[in-house]
């Protein structure tokens, strides 16, 4: 049943998805439902609603991550990161949500479908560092943008852009960015089955 279901929502998309990811996209579905009845990982209850909301909806993003390391910044239970991480299992992710029972979680993931290029992290991210820096600072239902930049300035290497995913385009949040930060682009996401909107906005320090 949700095999076929994410063959379709697939289908309406521009993504190559291979029959391992999809397979592994399938069981991060089923054990998010799993979970969810004991630790309320999300509000989405029914999986196939998770799909569309939670798996579409992050792995729309994964043409615009340019570069090989990225945090995924108040994760939750490991989204979009997750996701990505399967599509992309040639980058690095590092997964940060300060909520134990979040990154319990992820690891149990991890350990079950064997992804090896996902790093969890529970921490606050003002509390977390990391010397390299990151191509990208990935944000989902997180924070304002400025909130975003406030907490995580010094999370981006020096070429690094911030990736927030949105609904409506937050063209308020946008005429305010904090000093020192500047629009690179906003892009319109499609997202099969999705009600109402969705943009991505990069941005980048100055």
């Amino acid at each position: 049943m949700l095999e076929q279901k994410l063959d379709n929502l697939i289908k309406k998309t521009d993504l190559s998805v291979s029959d391992q990811q999809k397979s592994q996209l399938i069981a991060l579905v089923n054990l998010l439902h799993k979970w969810n009845k004991a630790y309320n990982l999300t509000s989405v209850r029914n999986p196939e609603d998770m799909l569309v909301k939670h798996i579409l909806d992050s792995i729309v993003v994964s043409s615009y991550l340019q570069g090989q390391r990225f945090i995924d910044v108040g994760t939750g239970p490991g989204l979009p990161g997750l996701p990505l991480a399967i599509m992309n299992p040639d980058k690095e992710f590092v997964l940060l949500d300060s909520l134990g029972k979040r990154i319990r979680f992820i690891r149990q993931v991890l350990l079950e479908l064997g992804i090896k290029n996902v790093t969890p992290v529970q921490s606050r991210v003002e509390e977390f560092h990391d010397e390299a820096g990151f191509d990208g600072v990935l944000s989902r239902a997180f924070a304002s943008l400025h909130d975003m930049l406030k907490w995580c300035p010094h999370l981006p290497a020096k070429q690094g852009v911030f990736i927030a995913l949105k609904g409506l385009l937050p063209d308020e949040e946008i005429a305010n960015l904090p000093d020192g930060f500047e629009l690179v682009a906003t892009h319109k996401l499609t997202v099969p089955e999705l009600e109402g909107q969705r943009h991505l906005v990069l941005i980048k320090k100055v």
